[in-house]
């Protein structure tokens, strides 16, 4: 079975009709999860962002960006 590293490059090396489709498999194929593994993936997911937000990889919206924001979106 290829590597991770081995798929990526493959698909991202096809055109953008193909490459919407192997996205859009790879998300229903997502909807299979149990509650489980839905919920360790997302921490997981939550511990990444936090680490590259921690090494000062990644940044965050201040709290006036985030008033706004809401606002504009309960209007």
């Amino acid at each position: 079975m290829p590597d991770l590293a081995e798929v990526l490059k493959s698909v991202l090396s096809l055109n953008v009709d193909d490459r919407a489709a192997v996205a859009e498999k790879l998300l229903a194929s997502l909807d299979d999860l149990d509650e489980v593994d839905a919920d360790r993936l997302w921490a997981e997911e939550a511990t990444r962002r936090l680490e590259e937000f921690r090494a000062g990889r990644a940044g965050a919206p201040g709290a006036q960006d985030v008033a706004k924001k809401a606002e504009r979106l309960f209007r």
